[in-house]
């Protein structure tokens, strides 16, 4: 830590990511390139940003089910099932090359940005949720490949999470929301078990970074965020965009 301006730099981009994190997705795309930017190697990096999930997604939950929106036990067979798949993606992250990493990286963060653009309407009032039976056993297998990536970079996971749950299983948006931030705390204990094992993992930079996460995500969940949307999703745009671009000719 080098001094007073990366301890805010870090809270402050938390509190962006763990709002964005928790109404949509995309937190990651901002803090997983800040920490390698700040000089963490990638897997490092990739390994320490989990900590500001697991805080971030504990705080929504529990914002959740202040307000009496829960979805388990569905949302925790989900969450064990990418909770397999996490290991096997963390793993693979701790083995790849550095360079590697970071052009994939910026090729996914381009990539998430298309679909923040361009992605399907979703639906915010269904008839009928389909969460047993044959749907719960697709669901599972769909979700430990979901959390094979998760587990791996993470980065605009929340997207395909929501479109799977609204498209598939017919959950409205805010029972979408509530389920995601539970199944990604299940697999990100999982995925941050993986790279604390391998020592890849900086305990002081992604504590400071969930007080951030935790406050921007608390404040998501329980709060109105639709007027700030359109805003909000600029900026990251921007952003994101502009850390693809230092991460992909950085090399």
């Amino acid at each position: 830590m080098q001094n007073a301006y990366d301890i805010l730099l870090l809270i402050g981009a938390g509190v962006f990511a763990g709002f964005v994190n928790t109404i949509a997705g995309g937190g990651s795309l901002l803090t997983l390139p800040l920490l390698i930017f700040m000089g963490l190697p990638p897997a490092v990096a990739n390994g320490t940003n989990r900590i500001a999930i697991v805080v971030a997604t504990l705080s929504a939950n529990i914002g959740y089910a202040s307000k009496k929106v829960v979805t388990y036990p569905f949302s925790v067979y989900l969450g064990v099932s990418a909770l397999f798949g996490a290991i096997l993606g963390a793993r693979i992250a701790i083995e790849i090359d550095g360079a590697i990493f970071n052009r994939i990286l910026a090729i996914i963060m381009i990539m998430v940005v298309l679909i923040m653009v361009f992605k399907p309407k979703m639906a915010d009032h269904l008839s009928q949720e389909r969460t047993t039976g044959k749907h719960l056993l697709i669901s599972l297998v769909a979700f430990f490949f979901i959390g094979i990536y998760g587990g791996f970079i993470n980065a605009g996971i929340g997207f395909i999470i929501m479109l799977f749950l609204n498209i598939f299983n017919r959950m409205n948006l805010v029972r979408v929301n509530s389920a995601k931030v539970g199944v990604a705390f299940i697999y990100t204990i999982g995925a941050l078990t993986t790279f604390a094992l391998s020592g890849n993992v900086n305990w002081l930079y992604g504590l400071i970074l969930a007080i951030g996460t935790s406050v921007g995500a608390w404040t998501a969940s329980r709060f109105s965020v639709d007027r700030g949307e359109g805003f909000i999703k600029f900026v990251m745009i921007l952003m994101v965009v502009f850390m693809a671009l230092k991460l992909w000719f950085s090399q």
